[in-house]
């Protein structure tokens, strides 16, 4: 039978429930429990596909090509284990499923109501998504009191009480906040737990978010006026990587709580996974400069699974990464001068046409000045929109996403280059109706003898999709006449990846290699890249000391 911990927030949002419920899975599983994971999300949205980075930052995709909220990124970078589309559930897709029963007639003539109907979905929903495991972890989004989260709680209260105290475990994350001259305050957790007690909650954990580790004190206090264990106050410490963070929460004995708790039969582990990613840091043996130019890199969470691919990289090649943010605008403004002195550059995905040329131009400049160059999705295509212009001389060169009325459409709806004949069809307004998104993991042909094929090492692989164009095939022949190399093809013949040979290293792909990185096995893509740039970076230490 599985069992569930389920985890909840207060006092403040984005206190860090993803990463606290994938450590714990990851300690868990380090115990040799097989570990699942579930994100409750409390907003209208069916899933975050339509929502802006501004507001939602990334939105990971699954093998099977759900869209999802961010934290199943966390999971699968912490846990062994492959989120699906029954990993996260939000509350327009619960009122999505309960609507169309009702519409079906499943209900026999029921008046639908949240209590039992909502609630009994997504009860259902959880178990769905723990499948077989021994322990499923349950993060409910959101913060106790907000009126949106309140259907869940009440959902994951009755489970509590149909499965029995022994198979359920509730874990609450708070913040202890630092005010004035250093008091600590314990006010803000012992309220938030009287409102989770007020539902009908007792938590079993708390994690307390703070600065420092709780003095003895403060943590029986909170134990006090919060009826949680003494031993249960856990301090949820500020880490300078979160990747420590498995390991602090194993150091105060957050598994062996659980573990008792569920009366579950685990061995014992000191995490030495998690011991050698740390490890691996601290050897660190050069430093390299990488320019992410992007079209959201105010939000850091927008770009978090690209992000950790290149910690990742680093680790395995002892490298210290630092990733430069460049709003791709700012070089339509002012140009590419703060690209130079970069070891390397990427340009990640993104939708719309704001700041295009601005990483076009940042193409070119790889490119002119052979600095390694990583693009994904849509680095792949205005990598291709780069090469027509500037090398091929197709000036007016561009995707149908940004103008319609180009004139070599290098990148567009597969509607809109080829049929069901493999003809060209009219490009017009309707065409829109038959583009689709390619989402989920899809197989790629790698050529032999390629650059990708070295990087990799497979004939062929499989990686995440999450876009609507694609390169036109039309261009193929011109562009491969000109030098550009077509690397990768799906089944079906699209191009997956484009590489130049003429380049030290020039490799973009058109899928998002950065949804499978994690800490302990990296990813071969972004290892190659970093290596790259390693490459380049020892190459102008000499060019600079003779100038």
């Amino acid at each position: 039978m599985t069992r569930f911990v389920f985890v909840t927030g207060g006092v403040v949002s984005s206190l860090g429930k993803g990463i606290a419920s994938a450590s714990l899975g990851a300690i868990l599983e380090a115990r040799g429990l097989r570990v699942s994971l579930v994100k409750l999300d409390p907003y209208i949205n069916v899933d975050p596909g339509t929502m802006s980075p501004f507001q939602h930052g990334e939105v990971f995709v699954t093998t099977d090509g759900a869209e999802t909220d961010l934290d199943l990124g966390h999971y699968e970078r912490y846990v062994r284990y492959t989120a699906t589309r029954n990993s996260n559930f939000t509350t327009g897709r619960i009122y999505e499923r309960v609507i169309a029963k009702e519409r079906r007639g499943d209900y026999l003539g029921a008046t639908v109501q949240v209590i039992p109907h909502i609630t009994d979905e997504i009860k259902r929903c959880i178990k769905l998504g723990a499948g077989d495991a021994d322990v499923c972890m349950v993060e409910i989004g959101g913060t106790v009191g907000d009126i949106e989260s309140l259907p869940f709680l009440e959902a994951i209260r009755q489970m509590g009480v149909e499965l029995g105290r022994n198979n359920v475990a509730f874990m609450h994350l708070t913040l202890v906040p630092v005010v004035g001259g250093g008091e600590i305050k314990t006010k803000p957790t012992q309220h938030s737990v009287k409102e989770l007690r007020g539902i009908g909650i007792q938590p079993d954990v708390l994690l307390c978010r703070c600065r420092d580790a709780l003095p003895d004190e403060q943590r029986r206090k909170i134990a006090l006026f919060t009826n949680v264990e003494e031993r249960a106050v856990i301090s949820a410490v500020d880490a300078d990587d979160i990747y420590k963070i498995p390991m602090l929460l194993h150091e105060q004995g957050l598994d062996d709580i659980i573990v008792d708790k569920l009366r579950l039969n685990a061995q014992p582990s000191d995490l030495p996974e998690w011991r050698a990613v740390i490890g691996a840091k601290a050897a660190s043996e050069a430093t390299v400069n990488i320019a992410m130019v992007g079209k959201y890199v105010q939000i850091r969470d927008s770009y978090i699974s690209l992000n950790e691919a290149l910690t990742h990289a680093g680790l395995k090649t002892r490298t210290r990464v630092k990733v430069h943010y460049v709003e791709s605008t700012d070089i339509e403004k002012t140009g590419t001068g703060c690209l130079a002195g970069m070891d390397a550059i990427l340009v990640p995905g993104g939708f719309g046409e704001r700041g295009i040329e601005g990483k076009i131009q940042a193409v070119r400049y790889a490119r002119e000045h052979k600095v390694p160059y990583l693009g994904i999705c849509l680095g792949m295509q205005v990598a291709c929109i780069e090469f027509a212009r500037d090398v091929l001389g197709l000036e007016g060169a561009n995707s149908t996403e940004f103008n319609r009325a180009t004139p070599d459409p290098v990148i567009a709806l597969i509607t809109e280059w080829r049929d069901a004949t493999g003809e060209t069809r009219q490009r017009d307004e309707r065409s829109d109706l038959g583009g689709t998104m390619r989402l989920g993991a899809q197989a790629s042909r790698i050529e032999a003898g390629s650059l990708a094929h070295s990087v990799y090492g497979k004939d062929v692989i499989g990686e995440r999709h999450r876009h609507r164009f694609e390169f036109n095939n039309h261009y193929l022949d011109r562009m491969r006449a000109a030098g550009l190399r077509f690397s990768a093809f799906s089944d079906d013949g699209l191009v997956e990846i484009i590489e130049l040979p003429a380049h030290p290293w020039f490799v973009a792909v058109q899928f998002h290699p950065e949804f499978t990185s994690t800490p302990r096995d990296g990813h071969p893509l972004f290892s190659g890249f970093v290596r790259a740039a390693r490459q380049h970076a020892a190459q102008q230490l000499p060019q600079a000391a003779s100038a």
